[in-house]
């Protein structure tokens, strides 16, 4: 019998406890903990709470990635009174001590000083990119079919293995909004049984710049203005477009940003990829050139400009609120990891594509996608800061069976990620933070430093030696090593200068530009119209209108007409290029998961028909959230109805489809003066219904969501403009006929044909 793998039989238990891991109790997240609270403070002395079923933990390894079998709840806090850092318990922690009640605080308190000092200390530096993020716990499981291709274990036919994943805006500050339009970070951890792999990418296939050393040019011109401090996690400013209509490389990521992949719906549906070109190497030693694709099984959405836009003033929490919340009620994200494979030719071209041009994609109609396992996050961090944001990824962390290429832009990164977490983590033993422990033991021969928590034993952490007893010994190929693949370094002069593949700027953002639907391509034009009509100086508005106009005519001539400038003619022939329909997001039919339906009622009415439907949209998977002139419940004591929002606090943005029960009056503090929403006196006067619930119906009619409702709905409908035959409009006999229609219309993310384009 062989000896049985305490990490990997580790990481299996826990793809099976997470899988049945259970939703709120009423379908509803967002209960901030695990027992509801008494009115009164609780003064019965106590163990702490337990973590709500929805949250995980890091895995309880050691220091040096032992598994310790000790339960996760041993690292959190104990006891039921309060104590210092050293464990003494406090009588007192909300008066300092004084000579007297009246006389100045002494110095020798110890709790006060040491209770400020570690909060002077609570906050380390944030990201210089990717700031602003959100994560969650999950597992990966492999499907097997990379095994011809690769060698990494992670990769064979149903293994388990634990991930952290976090998402994240790039530009924006800690204290940023979700919705902004900006580039998303993709980052994955799996703690393998080899040691851990972390893939870093993006939900845009390109990226700006294909040189590290351009890295810090273009991050320095999206941030905010030196000066100012100012525009805030935005592209909408002059440095920005001076910097991208000078440095024409950056054309086709700045196209993906314009796009509707700018401002994804959720981090749920949202495509991620490795950006680069990467190397895998087989059992044999064959090796084979990827790009790494995360599908997501919702499908790839976006929020439209004005949703975007409203999200991020009343709630810039939005994604990370969505992704807790999906995870919380059991609607599971799930990705596929998939591959597009090349042969590993000294070239490294493809379809006469440059491979290592980050700048660059293969469309997927001539390298099709390959599915090689299944992501599901199935659990959110039981703390933000020790998960969230002291989590590490590093490129340069590989396992067997994965290598890097000679991209420029990833040779930087190797450097980058590695030099930053130094920064930021207080020294080289970051490693050693939970959530950044690996998996696999370690025995790595680096000693002391900031934060050394392994103790670790002998006298001889050199090598060779034999005070130590040789130990640790190298391994090889047969054991797990890991080695870089050999790859033929041709002859060359030492020069600062990049292929002639790599000045091919425009033909791909033709090609993104040609493979979109007519709605698609109004909303890049209003996207590019807005963020060059808030900078101030013309020159840049008129530099970035010569980069327009190298793409195509029609984005020139319509962004042009926005700005009142007049239409520059194209500086490069543009040559032929075949559309992919892999990079629209329209056309295709999704699953409904973690979907949330606004079920609007006036709290009298077809109660029943209320209760029916919320019941029905539980069952299909999805979150109701019922919506009332206030909160509390409707219905009798014996069969009530919770009330998730009020008039007052819901809004159209995160609906993505509205349900009507009826006629909804006016709510008592539907005014002005109480709540702006409602208008003024006179429109509260003539409306019979709420004229907030008329401004929710009228944003998400304009939204493209798909709006039903019985029960007379349809004059609420009519107050509100809404035509009751308009498209994605369903008024039916009962709740449960409007639903069937309504859910059908999801399927397809919004009602596109409310975006019909101007003739």
């Amino acid at each position: 019998m062989g000896k049985s793998n305490p990490i990997k039989a580790a990481a299996e238990k826990l793809a099976d406890a997470l899988r049945d891991v259970p939703g709120p109790a009423d379908g509803i997240p967002g209960k901030p903990g695990p027992e509801t609270p008494p009115v009164d403070e609780p003064t019965e002395p106590r163990g702490p709470l337990p973590p709500k079923p929805d949250q995980g933990s890091p895995a309880t390894v050691s220091p040096t990635g032992q598994p310790t079998g000790a339960d996760p709840g041993d690292m959190a806090q104990a006891g039921s009174y309060l104590t210092t850092a050293q464990g003494t318990r406090l009588y007192e922690t909300d008066k300092s001590l004084k000579a007297g009640p009246r006389g100045p605080v002494l110095l020798q308190d110890h709790h006060l000083r040491e209770k400020i000092t570690h909060f002077d200390h609570e906050r380390i530096p944030e990201r210089v990119v990717h700031a602003r993020g959100a994560a969650a716990h999950g597992v990966f499981h492999g499907y097997g079919t990379a095994s011809q291709v690769t060698k990494a274990a992670f990769l064979a036919k149903d293994v388990a293995t634990p991930v952290f994943v976090r998402f994240s805006t790039v530009l924006g500050s800690r204290g940023s909004a979700d919705t902004v339009r900006d580039t998303r970070g993709f980052a994955t951890k799996f703690y393998t049984t080899e040691g851990v792999w972390d893939l870093v990418g993006n939900n845009i296939p390109v990226f700006f710049i294909q040189d590290a050393i351009k890295f810090p040019d273009i991050i320095h011109a999206g941030k905010p203005h030196p000066d100012r401090e100012i525009p805030q996690a935005q592209s909408a400013h002059d440095t920005f477009w001076d910097f991208v209509s000078l440095h024409t490389e950056a054309t086709f990521h700045a196209l993906w940003n314009m796009s509707d992949r700018g401002i994804p719906r959720s981090y749920r549906m949202m495509e991620g990829f490795g950006v680069h070109t990467f190397r895998l190497v087989n059992a044999e030693g064959k090796t084979t050139l990827v790009k790494f694709h995360w599908k997501p099984k919702l499908g790839v959405h976006s929020m439209v400009w004005e949703e975007a836009q409203i999200a991020n003033g009343v709630d810039p929490d939005f994604h990370r609120r969505d992704l807790a919340d999906a995870i919380e009620a059991g609607a599971y994200p799930q990705w596929e990891l998939g591959i597009q494979t090349f042969p590993d030719t000294p070239e490294q071209m493809y379809e006469g594509i440059d491979l290592l041009d980050s700048t660059k994609i293969v469309p997927e109609e001539i390298a099709p996608v390959q599915p090689i396992g299944l992501l599901t996050l199935n659990a959110n961090p039981t703390n933000f800061f020790a998960e969230t944001e002291q989590v590490a990824f590093h490129p340069g962390h590989l396992v067997p069976g994965i290598d890097i290429t000679d991209d420029p832009l990833l040779a930087g990164r190797l450097f980058s990620y590695l030099d930053t977490q130094i920064t930021r983590l207080a020294g080289p033993n970051f490693g050693q933070i939970p959530i950044n422990r690996t998996h696999a033991p370690v025995n790595d021969m680096l000693r002391d430093g900031f934060h050394q928590d392994a103790v670790h034993r002998g006298v001889a952490p050199y090598r060779p030696n034999s005070l130590d007893g040789g130990c640790p010994f190298l391994a090889g190929a047969d054991t797990g090593a890991y080695v870089e693949v050999p790859v033929e370094v041709p002859a060359a002069r030492k020069v600062r200068e990049s292929p002639a593949t790599f000045e091919d700027h425009f033909s791909q953002p033709r090609l993104f530009w040609q493979s979109m639907t007519d709605v698609e391509r109004e909303h890049i034009i209003a996207a590019y119209t807005f963020e060059l009509g808030k900078c101030y100086e013309n020159a840049v508005k008129e530099r970035q209108l010569k980069v327009l106009a190298n793409i195509d005519p029609e984005l020139c001539e319509q962004v042009a007409t926005g700005l009142g400038l007049p239409v520059p003619e194209p500086t490069v022939e543009p040559t032929p290029v075949q559309p992919s329909p892999a990079l629209s997001q329209l056309g295709q039919s999704w699953p409904l998961d973690g979907r949330i339906i606004g079920i609007v009622t006036g709290g009298g009415g077809d109660l029943d028909g209320v209760r029916a439907v919320r019941q029905a949209v539980l069952d299909a998977g999805m979150v109701p959230l019922v919506v009332a002139p206030s909160g509390g419940q409707l219905g009798p004591d014996a069969d009530p109805i919770t009330i998730q929002r009020s008039f007052a606090t819901a809004r159209s943005i995160e609906f993505d489809a509205l349900l009507l029960a009826g006629v909804p009056g006016p709510g008592a503090d539907a005014y002005g003066a109480r709540d702006a929403k409602a208008g003024d006196e006179s429109a509260r006067a003539a409306a019979a219904t709420d004229p907030r619930v008329l401004l929710m119906l009228s944003e998400a009619y304009r939204h493209g969501k798909a709006i039903g409702g019985w029960a007379d709905a349809d004059t609420v409908l009519a107050a509100a403009g809404i035509p009751a035959d308009a498209p994605g409009v369903v008024v039916a006999e009962s709740g449960d006929a409007a639903l069937d229609r309504l859910t059908e219309l999801l399927r397809n993310h919004r009602v596109w044909e409310r975006f019909a384009p101007a003739i």
